[in-house]
C-alpha cells in the first residue's frame, strides 16, 4: 500500500503537485476519478492518507461529473480508516450558499445574498436587494454560469424565459454585485487552517484560476496578479473560514466594497492549484509547504496504525 494516494478529476491541473511529490520521494499513487468505481464492503482504503484534488467545475468537462460521488467515496475510505484531506471541505466547497452563510455566521461581511430552487421564484428571492446582481448557480466552479442584471425587470424576464443558471444541484443564488475597488479581488491561501500566502487579481471575469494550466487555455485572458499582505484582522477571517469549513488546504476570496470600504468574503474554495510561476511572483514555491504536511499527515498516520 502505497502512503499518499491523490484522487483528481482533471488531467493536467496537479502536474506541479505530482512533480513536487517525486522529488521528495514521497510513495504516493494517483487515482483518477473518470473510471472509478469501488466496493462498498468492508476493506482496505488504497492509502492511510488521500488528498482530494476534485474541482467543482468538473461537470462542466463531463456530464457525468464526479463531484458527489466523491463525497461518498471518501466517506467510505475514512470508514475504513484513511485519513482524507479536504475530504469534509466538499460540503460546503460544493455550495457557494453554504459557503456565504458560514462566513456570515461567522460574523464576516459578504455581499446580500438570496437562494432559490425554482426558476421562477428567482425574482422574489431577488426582492429588497439593491441592483446590480448576480444569478450564480450553487455549483459553479471557475465562474461558469453567473450572469448579472441591472434591474429587476431584466431579471424577470430572464426568469420568464426560463434562462437563468440553476446549476447541477437545481439551486441559485442571487446576490448583490458591489463595486470593488480598484477593480481588483483578493485570493488568501490556507494551509491546515493557517495563512500561506496571497494574491490580489484583476476582477475583469468570474474565472479566477491562477494556475498555470488555467492561464494558458486557448482564447482565455491572462490574469495581471501580484502577491499582496492582507490586513491581520482580514487574514485572521480567512483562516477562521478555511477552519470552519474544514478546509485543509484551499482558498478564500474576497472584495472591497467602493461604496464604505467594507471586505466583503463571497467564495470559499477547497481546490487549491497554487499562483502560476510562484517563485517569481511569491518568492517561494507552496508546493513545498503542501509537501510538507502530506509527509507530516503520512507521518501521524503510520503512529495512529501502530498503536492500534
Amino acid at each position: 500500500m502505497a502512503d499518499l494516494a491523490v484522487f483528481y478529476e482533471h488531467p493536467a491541473w496537479f502536474e506541479p503537485l505530482f512533480a513536487a511529490l517525486d522529488r521528495r520521494g514521497v510513495d504516493w499513487i494517483p487515482i483518477q476519478a473518470g473510471d472509478h468505481v469501488f466496493d462498498a464492503a468492508p476493506g482496505q482504503p488504497p492509502a492511510p492518507v488521500i488528498l482530494n484534488r476534485i474541482g467543482m467545475s468538473a461537470f462542466l468537462r463531463e456530464p457525468e461529473h464526479p463531484i458527489f460521488y466523491a463525497r461518498t467515496l471518501f466517506d467510505h475510505w475514512e470508514g475504513q480508516g484513511a485519513r482524507v484531506i479536504n475530504g469534509a471541505a466538499l460540503d460546503v466547497d460544493s455550495s457557494k450558499t453554504r459557503q456565504i452563510s458560514l462566513i456570515r455566521r461567522l460574523g464576516h461581511g459578504a455581499p446580500e445574498t438570496r437562494a432559490a430552487h425554482r426558476v421562477a421564484d428567482v425574482p422574489k428571492a431577488a426582492a429588497g436587494l439593491a441592483f446590480p446582481v448576480l444569478v450564480k448557480p450553487d455549483i459553479g466552479g471557475s465562474g461558469a454560469g453567473i450572469v448579472a442584471f441591472e434591474t429587476p425587470e431584466e431579471l424577470a424576464e430572464a426568469a420568464r424565459r426560463g434562462e437563468l443558471p440553476m446549476g447541477v444541484n437545481s439551486v441559485v443564488m442571487v446576490q448583490e454585485k458591489a463595486p470593488i475597488r480598484g477593480g481588483r479581488i483578493v485570493r488568501v491561501e490556507t494551509l491546515n487552517g493557517r495563512y500561506l500566502y496571497a494574491c490580489s487579481v484583476e476582477s475583469g471575469g468570474f474565472d479566477l484560476c491562477l494556475a498555470d494550466v488555467c492561464m494558458v487555455e486557448p482564447g482565455k485572458a491572462s490574469l495581471a496578479l501580484e502577491a499582496v499582505t492582507p490586513p491581520p484582522a482580514v487574514i485572521a477571517a480567512a483562516e477562521a473560514i478555511a477552519q470552519a469549513a474544514r478546509i485543509d488546504v484551499g482558498g478564500v476570496e474576497y472584495l472591497v466594497d467602493d461604496r464604505d470600504g467594507s471586505v466583503k468574503f463571497y467564495d470559499v474554495n477547497a481546490l487549491s492549484n497554487f499562483v502560476a510561476d510562484p517563485v517569481r511572483v511569491l518568492g517561494f514555491d507552496p508546493h513545498d509547504n503542501l509537501i510538507d504536511y502530506l509527509v507530516e499527515q503520512i507521518g501521524l498516520a503510520k503512529e495512529k496504525a501502530a498503536s492500534s
